[in-house]
């Protein structure tokens, strides 16, 4: 089956409501709390917010700018935002207010479709695919590293003239590592078998 077939179906099942946010209501909510014995539903860990965000040049050109911001609102499906510098620093010849970077941050449905479409297509997609690090910040926060955006099916690799990478950090209420990851595995990520990496 092509992306593109897999990509059609995923909108199609998001016209309603997005497929990760109903499972997490009927399905991951009451696992999590039988495993973890919560007796509120409202200590229920869950995904707040995910953050994309990709670094460039601050010598990069305007047209490359607006190509890169154009990719990842695309990937996205949201309008990403411009990241300026904070301070001018001499060595890298970098002043306050140049464009340094772009970001975007999802919550709500569009974050569910985001990362349905991340798990279920763009992270299967890359090369030589054995499974995402169990490694988590400390906090409940999960961040993946992608080296080439061609993996998200909304770009199309016909003629591209950029190639990005970009971080993916999924931010959870969660305050413990352990936690996180059982949420995140019943979302589908593919972790890697091994708890060494």
């Amino acid at each position: 089956m092509s992306r593109s077939v897999i990509y059609s179906k995923i909108q199609y099942m998001n016209t309603k409501q997005p497929y990760l946010k109903q499972q997490f209501k009927d399905v991951i909510t009451p696992f999590i709390r039988k495993e973890l014995g919560l007796k509120n539903i409202h200590q229920v860990p869950s995904l707040q917010k995910i953050v994309l965000n990709t670094g460039f040049n601050a010598s990069t050109d305007k047209a490359t700018i607006e190509a890169i911001v154009k990719d990842l609102s695309l990937v996205a499906g949201q309008k990403a935002l411009i990241t300026k510098a904070k301070k001018s620093i001499a060595n890298f010849k970098l002043r306050e207010e140049m464009p340094v970077g772009a970001k975007v941050t999802l919550r709500g449905a569009k974050m569910y479709d985001f990362l349905f479409r991340f798990i279920a297509v763009a992270l299967p997609s890359i090369r030589d695919f054995r499974g995402t690090s169990r490694k988590l910040d400390g906090s409940g926060n999960y961040s993946i590293g992608i080296t080439d955006h061609t993996i998200f099916p909304e770009i199309n690799v016909d003629g591209r003239n950029i190639s990005m990478g970009m971080d993916v950090t999924l931010c959870t209420s969660s305050n413990s590592d352990e936690s996180a990851i059982i949420l995140l595995e019943k979302f589908g990520m593919p972790f890697r078998k091994n708890t060494t990496s």
